[in-house]
């Protein structure tokens, strides 16, 4: 099975293309990542098959074998800072409670940023 790395993907558009180790950039389509993954990160190797599509070759059965290493991940945020993070959102959820209480859910935009925030929380507490 060839293997290549991610040139670039985007969640949004449910595409991307991977950079062969043969030279030649690979259709990468959402569908053909393992389940349970929703995207990838450029420099991820892959392992791949691959057919010809209708503009080129398109990868299929993609098994991931290293993601790049994360600058994120290795840093962690100050706790004095951190702490500030939850306690302003122990803020935004009490808020959702608040609402909720009165039968109201939080809008998708709401929904969205208090999730993006749970997780970076979390991100930063695992470490």
């Amino acid at each position: 099975m060839p293997i290549g790395r991610v040139k670039w993907f985007s969640l949004e558009k449910g595409f991307g293309f991977i950079s062969s180790e043969e030279g030649e950039d690979v259709y990468l389509a959402a569908s053909a990542l393992p389940t349970g993954t929703p995207s990838v990160k450029p420099g991820t190797k892959l392992e791949f098959g691959v057919a010809e599509g209708r503009r080129g070759p398109q990868a299929l059965s993609v098994r991931i074998i290293e993601e790049p290493a994360s600058v994120v991940a290795n840093t962690r945020i100050n706790a004095d800072d951190l702490a500030t993070i939850i306690e302003d959102s122990i803020k935004m959820l009490d808020k959702v409670g608040n609402g909720l209480r009165h039968g109201r859910y939080p809008t998708a935009v709401e929904a969205e940023r208090l999730g993006k925030v749970l997780r970076g929380i979390a991100g930063q507490i695992e470490g």
